[in-house]
């Protein structure tokens, strides 16, 4: 008996061109409607395995790969934006998430440890991972100015100098123009611009102003320069040194060794947050200090006197000139702010063994 085949259906002959055939299958027992089942093409190889990786389950992004097997700094939850350490286990912290340990844990006069493991964490125990550092350089990161997705490590370039939507400023703005808008518009702008056209006496208004915030930038390098014609000018390299008060609640401070400068020994102490009673639990963090005459003078001695970052430090510090006259009866200056920029240097000078400065002393002749 010849068996008799029917022509494909319209469903079936559309889902041809997709690698695929739809096939039927009676219900059990012979009734109730058809089930139609969707079966691949044996014809068609390289779609099939495209189907199948689009419906995989298991299949995920790289960054979602790498996240789950913890790149991410656990300690700020986190990808590492720069360097990358690891503690004896293994386990990752972010540059800016390690000096905050070690800088709370001298803070807190402790072992600082592995936010995962407890082990013990030091610069000399850790080291970085180069390897999670290629990894998270390449993954994909959105900037927050055009919104599309760049590796991470061409992020801030594109940020800086390519993308058309980054903020910028008018050419015009040293003339007194406030104008900030997205780089496509730059062009436009300016062709509008109304400062070029302004008058000689309202320039002459805006130049006097710059003149003003000028001189006060020139002040401390002209002072520094007037400095340096002085007579009498020593200058060494200061090693502070942690220590704890021998108080009820200890609290840490800094000191140096005894040293020599213009035939006179001298002493600096240094403190956190102002002696604030817990700084570990304090967000902002600074350091303060004061010069301390130890040997004798037959009249006052005046001087002035600044600190600046040591030869083999990366402490970033605007240098401030401070001016005091020593006597026998009045040896010590108040505590003055030691001038870095933020916390987050100060966590690096934390986070060290022992800070290294260098002291400048100039003696005032009358």
């Amino acid at each position: 008996m010849s068996e008799e085949r029917e022509a494909p259906g319209p469903m079936a002959s559309s889902s041809a061109g997709l690698g695929v055939e739809v096939g039927q299958e009676e219900a059990p027992g012979g009734a109730g409607p058809a089930r139609l089942l969707l079966l691949p093409s044996d014809t068609d190889g390289p779609p099939k395995k495209r189907l199948r990786a689009e419906t995989e389950p298991g299949s995920v992004r790289l960054e979602e790969r790498l996240l789950s097997v913890h790149v991410a700094v656990p300690s700020c939850l986190d990808l590492a934006k720069a360097s990358v350490y690891q503690c004896t286990n293994g386990h990752l912290m972010c540059a800016g998430c390690f000096i905050h340990l070690l800088a709370d844990a001298r803070l807190k006069e402790e072992q600082a440890t592995c936010p995962n493991c407890r082990c013990e964490i030091s610069k000399s125990l850790c080291c970085r991972n180069l390897a999670v550092e290629k990894a998270v350089s390449e993954l994909p990161s959105e900037c927050g100015f055009c919104l599309k997705q760049f590796p991470r490590s061409l992020l801030e370039r594109h940020k800086k100098d390519e993308c058309q939507d980054r903020v910028t400023q008018c050419k015009y703005k040293r003339i007194g123009c406030p104008w900030q808008g997205p780089f496509h518009e730059l062009t436009v702008h300016e062709s509008e611009c109304c400062h070029p056209t302004k008058t000689g006496n309202e320039l002459m208004e805006i130049l006097d102003e710059m003149d003003q915030t000028h001189k006060k930038e020139m002040q401390l390098y002209n002072s520094i320069f007037s400095l340096l014609s002085f007579e009498k000018i020593g200058y060494t390299e200061v090693q502070f040194r942690p220590y704890r008060t021998d108080d009820f609640i200890t609290r840490l401070y800094y000191e140096t060794p005894r040293f020599t400068v213009l035939n006179q020994t001298w002493v600096l102490k240094a403190r956190i947050n102002d002696s604030e009673r817990n700084p570990n639990l304090s967000c902002k963090r600074t350091l303060s200090f004061q010069l301390i005459l130890k040997s004798k003078v037959n009249s006052p001695m005046e001087c002035s006197f600044l600190l600046l970052k040591g030869p083999y430090d990366d402490v970033k510090i605007h240098p401030v000139i401070y001016h005091f006259v020593f006597t026998n009866e009045n040896n010590e200056t108040e505590y003055v702010p030691l001038p870095i920029i933020d916390s987050v240097e100060c966590n690096k000078l934390l986070a060290a063994k022992n800070i290294n400065l260098r002291l400048f002393i100039f003696q005032i002749q009358k």
